[in-house]
């Protein structure tokens, strides 16, 4: 007798009839089963390590992202072998969903579009990305503006507000500007009224930052900045049931997401190492 297969055999029947009824049947001793059991439970040292990862990480990150860590740690596995085990164990990410196809968008701009989605940066500071997101999760509906360094993915600055509006995009300029060196840096935005907005504009050129612009009615030309606010989204609050959340509740998970995303958060395109972690090395 295979002792998986009858493993397996026992597991269908035993709510129907007992343990030691089946093994007497099957003539296999109790102490054996449960032995075979035991063996075929009990985890590996790798399957350990891989779970940890996944549990560590909220089950946010895929299967290449985990062989990567483990190479960093030492341990060389095949891709494959990382990823039937995370199969095993239910530990995928959860997967967003991909945009059919490329969006045509319209040449009508307010300030040319410098990054013409070249979206790699040779240092920090050369190009940010913004956009704002709605947050449709609490008692009434939110607003996140964010800025990302497109050197290393790395938020910048962040703000939630109740309120899409100037004011908001100016706030979260004025946050990074206190904490970064902005001296010839391109900001790039799609074409909202708010990034249009005189006051949006007079900030940004009074910090010696060069504005750039999407093409109207194409988010290609943003892409990094909606890629991180879809994840955001999908990580932080499409992973659990749909509960309810309070407003305040859904502030600090977005408080807590930037904090993981940028300090704790591998990415493959960073040798998966966080955001943080990236910039501090190559410093």
């Amino acid at each position: 007798m295979e002792p998986a297969l009858f493993v397996e055999l026992v597991d269908c029947f035993k709510k129907k009839y007992s343990i030691k009824t089946i093994c007497e049947c099957m003539g296999v001793p109790r102490p054996t089963y449960y032995r075979w059991r035991l063996k075929k439970y009990e985890k590996t040292e790798l399957e350990k390590e891989i779970i940890a990862i996944c549990e560590q990480l909220k089950f946010r990150v895929g299967h290449r992202t985990v062989k990567g860590l483990l190479k960093n740690s030492g341990t060389i596995v095949d891709r494959k072998t990382v990823q039937r085990i995370m199969q095993k164990y239910n530990s995928q990410c959860r997967v967003k969903p991909k945009r059919a196809k490329k969006m045509a968008g319209e040449s009508n701009l307010v300030v040319p579009n410098l990054l013409e989605q070249n979206f790699k940066a040779d240092a920090p500071n050369q190009k940010w990305v913004t956009d704002i997101t709605y947050l449709p999760f609490g008692e009434s509906m939110l607003y996140l503006s964010t800025i990302l360094d497109l050197y290393n993915n790395e938020v910048i600055a962040y703000k939630v507000s109740d309120t899409q509006n100037a004011q908001l995009v100016v706030d979260t300029l004025e946050m990074a500007c206190r904490k970064r060196k902005t001296a010839g840096t391109i900001l790039h935005s799609d074409q909202g009224a708010q990034y249009k907005s005189r006051v949006f504009q007079v900030t940004a050129k009074e910090n010696g930052i060069i504005t750039s612009m999407s093409r109207k009615g194409n988010c290609f030309d943003n892409a990094v900045i909606e890629s991180f606010h879809s994840s955001l989204k999908s990580e932080e609050f499409y992973t659990q049931e749909r509960v309810h959340l309070t407003n305040d509740i859904v502030q600090q998970k977005v408080e807590d997401y930037m904090y993981y995303y940028n300090y704790i958060r591998p990415f493959q395109k960073l040798n998966c190492h966080s955001p943080i972690e990236y910039r501090t090395m190559a410093a």
